[in-house]
């Protein structure tokens, strides 16, 4: 990594709002799929409009989280989560599939790592809230 590359903020390194959005519509293109993930969110095709709120509350958490510029102002992860009994394969599988979107995107390792760890950090206001 280069030292210009240590001092871009991890939105920038993951490319900024369109970026974060693309590797957004990659994760949900990979949970359509998933068998472990798919049932709850093949549901969304049937409410594009559902759909569309749900990827847009995605794509501003990560913007925020990130340092972006955009204010996230959906609920918390536990209010969020609260009654779906998320699975730990659930969540595992999940992450796989943000990986798969972040290397579609050709991420680098270490923003990788700091979206994983980002992750990691949020996993008890998911699982079985």
């Amino acid at each position: 990594m280069s030292t210009t590359d240590q001092h871009n903020s991890l939105y920038d390194r993951l490319g900024g709002t369109n970026g974060i959005s693309s590797i957004v519509d990659n994760v949900f293109e990979a949970h359509m799929t998933n068998p472990v993930v798919k049932a709850r969110f093949l549901p969304l095709k049937e409410d594009p409009a559902h759909f569309a709120e749900v990827r847009q509350n995605v794509i501003d958490f990560f913007v925020t989280g990130s340092g972006g510029p955009e204010v996230y102002k959906g609920k918390d992860m536990t209010a969020a989560h609260k009654g779906m009994n998320i699975s730990e394969a659930e969540y595992m599988n999940a992450i796989d599939d943000i990986l798969f979107g972040l290397e579609k995107n050709n991420i680098d390792e270490q923003s990788k790592n700091d979206v994983l760890a980002i992750l990691y950090s949020l996993k008890d206001h998911m699982i079985r809230v």
